[in-house]
This record gives C-alpha cells, structure tokens and sequence, in this order.
C-alpha cells in the first residue's frame, strides 16, 4: 500500500464513522410503536398506498396477552404477541378505534382446518423493511412474506413436504361490521365483498371493501366455508350445526357473516405458492383493474424491490448526517409513519365512492381518504405542504370535494365516511394553512363557502358544530351534560374562526373576517384567575364547582374536556399568545404557569392539544431556551429505537410528525399561521430537497455548529449568512433560504 492509497484508507475509516451506509429505507424500523399502544404495525404499505398488509396476532388464543376480542383494541398486531391469524389487508396505523383490518389471509400445512383457534400458528424470526415482512410459522414451518403495491398486495408461502392449504378468513378482522359474499371466478381465483365501517362510536359509518384474489398454482382442491347457525330440532340430522361447514362441491356466490375460502395442494419440500389480493371501494371489476395494472403477474421479487424504491425516493427529500444510529432510525421512521396516512381512494381509473352517498365518481388526479384532521391538522399536513406539496394539494381538494359532495368539510372522514370522531372544525385550519403557502389550484369559492357554512348555521341543521348556538350568542360553550366536551370543542372552534379570519381577510370579505376573529378572542371567557387555567362554565354563567385542573388525566372523566385535563388544553390557544401572556398576568407569571405543566407532570406527549406547549416559550425573549431544552428532554423519553419508541397512539402520523419537525430543528405550532419555531436540531447537518415544481428543486441545508455534544442552547441563528433576529421563520422565508447554521453553547 503507496502513500496516497493509505490517506485514501484512513479517510475512509474515519468517515465510516460518522456515516451510516446504505438507503433510507434501511434506517426505518417498522416494528417502532407496536407497543405501547402506538397501534402501528410492520406490515408492508406504500407511501400513501390504499393497500397496506400486516401480520395479524390479536385474538384466537391465551398465548396472546392482547385479544381484540377481550378489550378495547385498535391495530392488528402487537409485538408481545405470539400466536397468528393470517396477514389482514387494508389496515389503519396508529388509530385510537378499531376498524378494517380484514381479508385475513393465512398458510397452513397438514390437514384443512378453517377454525382461526386451532389454525393459528406461533412464529420467529420476524423481518421487516418499508414495503416488506416475513417471519416463520413455527407450527407448520412455513416461511410466510408480504409485499404490497399501491392498491394491492402479494404474499409469498414456502412450504414444507406435504400438504399445504391457503385459507381467506372473511369472518374476522378489527372491524365492528360483520356480512360478506364471495364468488369462484376460476380455480386460481375468487372475488368479493366485505363490510366494514362503525368507526369510533358511529354505527351508521359502513361501507364496503371489494377484493380480487389469486393463487399462482392451480390447487388439487378448493372450496368456502361457512359458519353455520345453531339449529334446533333440526341439529339432529344435520351435524354442521354451529359450526363451519366445507362446501367442497359449490362453487356459486356464498355470503354469511363467517365465511372463506380454501386452496388445497400437495407441496414438495421448498415449493412456494403467490397470492394477490387487489382492493377497491368501487367494485370487484375495479379491483381486478387494480390488480392486474399494478402486478400483471406474479413476481414477488419486483414488487418488494418496487416498494422498497418508493419508500427510498419518498423518505430522501430529507437526508440527515451525524447524530447517533439511533437518532437516525427514529428519524427515518417518524418520516415513515407520518407517510401512512392520508391514503389514496380512487382506482387506477380515478373512479372513488362519493363521500356520504351512493354515487361513483370520478377523478383525473388522486382522491384522498382518512383524514384524521384533529390529529393531524396539527403537523402532519404542514409536513406535506413543505415536503411533498402536489399530494397536500390533492389532500386540500379532495377534502373540498367532500364538501361539495356530502355538503359538509369533513372532521375524521373514513372511506367516504364521516365517523364525527374527536372535536372542533380542523378542516378549515388544514385548508387556510395550505392556502397560505401557496397551494392555490383548488376551488377557493367553494372551499370559503364550506367553511363560512359550518362556521355560521345554526345549531339544529349543522352537521359538524351542533353546539354553535351558544358559541355565538355567548362566545362560549356552557356544559349541559356532566362529561361532555364543551370547553374543547369551543377552543376548536377559536381555532378555526381564527384561519378562517384570515382566509376571509385575503379575499377582501372584510366583516367576516371582522366577525370570525372578534370570535376566536373569546377564549379568555373560559380563564379562571383562581386556577390560572380554563373551567367549565355552567348554563348560568358561573364556573363550575367544585372543580379539578388535573381531572381528565390518563382518560378518566372529566367535565368540559375530551380526553384530557384542563392543564392539557388551557395553552391551547395558538393563533393568539401575544393575549395569552397577557391573559396569565405577563410574561413572568406566564412562564412560571407554563413551566408548572412541565415541572408538575401535567404535560402529555400523547395528547395533541398540548403537544405544541414545549414551543410557547420561544414567544418571549430570552426563555427561548427552555424550548429548546424541553423539547431535547421530550425526544429522548418518548422517541426510541424499539417496539415501545412512541409515547401512545401514533394517530395516523402526528406523534410522528412531532419528532420529524422537532429533529429538524423547526416546528409548525400555530396552524393559522404560515410560520415555525425554531429549536435545537439534532443532526449536525439536514439537507431538505425541496419539490421541483413548486420548489424548483431548491435545497435547504440546516447546520448545526456544536462545541461539545452538551451544547443543545442555541446562542445565534444565521440564514444565508445573515443573523437572524428571533426564532421563527415565514414559509416563505424558509423555502427560499439555502442554508441555515444554529450555533450552538453549553450554557444560558
């Protein structure tokens, strides 16, 4: 080895270790949040996808320490579980209800047996990549693989010697709704339906999923099963009663509550059967089109390697160097998660379920579902504004078609469905906020008109805030039941009232956006001097008594608030914190109060009313810093490298979104406002690539300037070379900056 090849080693060596080599996609780990009660899972989904596959593990056996069918449970898998079901199609990631997670489909070997119970199998060796999942099924040693395309999925089974049995369980599943029917279209194929819906308290939320499912092996036999009723007299010649009967010699359509199918075969050691499921919410015609334009054959290997190149070209607008392996794991996987949801509605003809009606329409860009917009109105939707700005725009206009077709701005929309789940009018933050950072080609009137209409009718005829009445003749909710939601859906609504303001300012509606704002000021109506926090106030006028700030803590009951305490919400007021400060008393009294919720333990990481709390201190100067303190604290406790590394439910992405934004160094955390906060960065570099159409491929490259790892204050910020003056960014000052350095000290 000469000189030159020597300094070439050395200088490789020594960058080694500061780098972590390979792709994005392998520095995600799916399994983050499969415990507590993150309700993510590993399964295999595309960026946005439709279809999404995971290993199910939540009933059928004492194995199981969670059972969906023992208790409340929201996701299909969880990592402390042990005996599976089969591989459930259509899931939701990181939800609070249980819905979906149906079309379970699992490999057996020896003989046919269809009762989940007895066919579930333990397994090992457990792998899991963006777009891929395998493990081993200990009871048949069958190796079992999934991978998945935008609106379908494959599933590999290699199989033992001897005889082996694909099943499709139709009967199970999360979801509360029960009813299917299927038809043998071939001997390789069937067809069919499920119900799902009743989403999170609405019974009347139901819609059907349609399905296309193929084998690439003709079997020796096949056939459904059905569970059939108890009978009586009649049970004495008939020995099927109450149980699941094989229909062997049928092959016409079957329906019932319990039923499946089965494909039978005779294996050599090593032999492999494929299995395709397409999806649509249209029809079975349409998810055959699915199916075959996106796998028209059999070829496992390129829908991985297919998948696995969406996920790399989706998670590396955001490259990060330095910080711990760990950090850039969790990173990566906040990125991941927070690119489940929203999911693609329409077929690849554009045809998509028109939202709370019978017809079907038709799109010529992409239709969107799963708008958990009081999660995710929160970040979520700014991350896509600023990462991925065409599907955010898309977002903004499916959810404006969604007015225009049901007559209402969605609040948690399913699958065309409004579910009502969760509080306030979160469409219209999510909408002026887009708005606000350009994303314009959308139908402005219409969408001005959705929101002045649920912001405006009276109570008795809207559908989103029933409660309005006294919003508007009082300025705030009273509390008529004993644990209704009165003071959090009145704080919703400032919210709201507040984008909308601005919206109405910007296309010259002058004494809207005069009305809208007075209203979104009265907030300081539900402000207790003697607490120093909101409280309910009764029909009456007085606050209620006696009265508990920590009340609502860890779910319990608790009046005015939905999911929380009066500490949880009582900072919730990001559109106005100028009035807040001066609400509390000024800035001393205003911090000390906000620090209690810290120092105290009121804080919850898991409770999207609070989650931007760690930020309010960047509002006044010189106590910037315990944002930036705070917020390093939050991640390293609640963000981690492993099954239990979110603090609770995921709620499709925003938890993640947190950790996303707050990693980078900036956080959106006033949605009526085109603007972030800074904070310390974790990464010694973040190069953003920016969208090329909207953004021209602009690049943003964040540096953080660190004596010593324990320098986390950070004592000046630079944007293109100038010192800026506070700690917070425009939008539009962000995308147009090229580089922004944040020297950093060790002390105060």
């Amino acid at each position: 080895m000469n000189c030159f090849q020597r300094l070439i080693f050395i200088a490789c060596a020594f960058f080694s270790l500061f780098a972590y080599p390979g792709e994005p996609a392998d520095l995600v780990n799916p399994f983050i949040g499969t415990t507590n009660y993150g309700t993510t899972n590993p399964g295999p989904v595309l960026p946005n996808g439709m279809m999404s596959v995971s290993p199910f593990n939540v009933m059928g056996s004492n194995k199981n320490k969670f059972d969906k069918d023992k208790q409340w449970w929201s996701t299909p898998y969880s990592n402390v579980n042990r005996f599976l079901t089969g591989f459930s199609h259509v899931n939701l990631s990181g939800v609070g209800c249980p819905e979906a997670g149906s079309l379970l489909l699992m490999a057996t070997s020896g003989d046919l047996n269809v009762n989940y119970t007895e066919y579930g199998s333990e397994y090992t060796s457990e792998t899991a990549t963006p777009g891929y999942y395998s493990n081993i099924l200990t009871k048949y040693n069958i190796k079992a693989e999934v991978s998945a395309t935008s609106r379908s999925s494959i599933a590999r089974f290699t199989f033992p010697e001897g005889e082996a049995n694909i099943i499709l369980n139709l009967g199970e599943g999360l979801t509360n709704e029960s009813g299917a029917w299927m038809r043998r279209v071939s001997d390789t194929e069937v067809e069919g339906m499920k119900l799902l819906g009743s989403f999170c308290y609405n019974p009347q939320a139901v819609f059907p999923i349609y399905f296309v499912m193929r084998v690439n092996k003709n079997p020796k036999a096949a056939g459904y099963w059905k569970m059939q009723r108890e009978m009586g007299v009649e049970a004495q010649w008939d020995e099927t009663s109450g149980k699941r009967k094989l229909y062997t010699r049928y092959d016409r359509d079957i329906a019932g509550d319990d039923i499946g199918a089965f494909f039978m075969y005779d294996m050599t050691g090593g032999e492999s059967v494929e299995v395709q499921i397409g999806v649509s919410f249209v029809s079975t015609k349409n998810a055959r089109l699915n199916l075959e334009t996106e796998q028209p054959g059999f070829d496992f290997e390129k829908v991985k390697r297919d998948a696995r190149k969406a996920w790399n070209d989706a998670l590396s607008k955001v490259i990060p160097e330095g910080g711990s392996k760990d950090q850039q794991v969790i990173f990566y996987t906040s990125l991941y998660h927070a690119l489940i949801h929203p999911n693609v509605l329409n077929d690849v003809n554009g045809e998509y379920p028109e939202m709370e009606g019978n017809e079907i329409r038709k799109t010529d860009s992409a239709r969107y579902t799963v708008f958990s917009l009081w999660d995710t109105y929160r970040n979520v939707h700014q991350l896509l504004t600023l990462l991925y700005p065409e599907k955010q725009l898309n977002m903004v206009r499916s959810i404006v078609n969604m007015y225009k077709e049901g007559g209402w701005l969605p609040r948690w929309e399913l699958y065309s469905r409004e579910t009502l789940t969760m509080e306030g009018d979160p469409a219209i933050p999510v909408l002026v906020d887009s708005w606000m950072k350009g994303l314009r080609d959308f139908d402005v009137e219409a969408a001005y008109n959705a929101m002045y209409k649920s912001a405006a009718t009276p109570g008795k005829d809207n559908f989103i805030r029933p409660d309005i009445d006294d919003y508007i003749a009082r300025g705030y909710i009273p509390l008529r039941e004993e644990f209704d939601n009165s003071v959090s859906h009145a704080l919703e609504y400032y919210i709201a009232d507040n984008a909308l303001s601005k919206f109405a300012k910007a296309l010259g509606k002058d004494d809207d956006a005069n009305r809208f704002y007075s209203q979104s000021l009265n907030y300081r109506k539900y402000y207790s001097t003697e607490y120093g926090v909101f409280r309910p106030i009764l029909p009456d006028g007085e606050f209620l008594s006696p009265f508990n700030p920590k009340q609502g803590e860890n779910f319990e009951p608790v009046h005015g608030f939905h999911e929380g305490s009066s500490w949880n919400y009582s900072f919730m007021v990001p559109h106005d914190v100028e009035g807040l400060i001066k609400m509390h008393g000024g800035k001393q009294k205003f911090v000390k109060k906000l620090q209690e919720v810290f120092d105290d333990g009121h804080y919850d990481p898991t409770n999207e009313p609070n989650i931007s709390y760690p930020y309010l201190f960047s509002y006044l100067k010189g106590e910037e810093w315990r944002t930036q303190v705070i917020t390093r604290e939050l991640l390293a406790k609640h963000f981690k490298n492993s099954p239990d590394g979110l603090p609770g439910n995921d709620d499709t992405g925003t938890m993640s979104a947190w950790a996303v934004f707050t990693m980078m160094g900036l956080y959106p955390d006033n949605a009526t406002d085109p603007s972030y906060t800074f904070t310390t960065p974790v990464f010694d570099k973040l190069t953003i690539t920016l969208d090329a159409y909207r953004y021209n491929s602009h690049t943003i490259e964040i540096e953080s300037v660190r004596p010593s790892d324990k320098a986390i204050l950070i004592d000046r910020i630079e944007v293109d070379g100038k010192r800026w003056k506070n700690h917070r960014i425009t939008h539009d000052e962000l995308v147009k900056a090229k580089r922004i350095v944040f020297y950093l000290k060790e002390r105060r």
